[in-house]
């Protein structure tokens, strides 16, 4: 019989909750979920707005000023495929996290380009307006 990792793991955490809430492992479920908090109806679209309004600040800053036009286009189009890819690793690891699931198709759509723009408009920030990279 071998044993896995993750089979080790389990019985050890198992083992644990056994000791530390006095009770079997079938009942910690039931308390679990009457512990977790009751998120609010629109929780995703309020943090989906959030990141466009932060993202709408961002993109004010940084083209109030004349950007520079050396490589315009090229500056535009970089940025925006660091940000894209960012945003990326943000939703693989909230995939990996198991917290990248909507409800609908709407909550994922509002979500996702909110996240984009947020994180393209964060690097167009750091790339404008810090003075290291012009």
């Amino acid at each position: 019989m071998s044993w896995d990792f993750l089979e080790i793991f389990d019985v050890v955490t198992d083992a644990v909750d056994l000791f530390v809430s006095g009770s079997s492992s079938s009942n910690t479920g039931y308390d679990e979920k009457s512990r977790i908090k009751k998120k609010s109806k629109y929780f995703v679209e309020k943090i989906s707005a959030g990141f466009l309004l932060a993202a709408s600040v961002l993109f004010f800053f940084v083209f109030k000023d004349p950007i520079p036009a050396e490589n315009y286009l090229q500056t535009l189009i970089v940025g925006s495929l660091i940000g894209l890819a960012v945003s990326l690793l943000f939703f693989f690891i909230l995939y990996a996290l198991e917290k990248y699931y909507f409800k609908s198709v709407f909550q994922w759509l509002f979500f996702s380009c909110s996240t984009i723009l947020l994180a393209i408009s964060v690097v167009f920030c750091v790339y404008f307006e810090s003075g290291l990279f012009v």
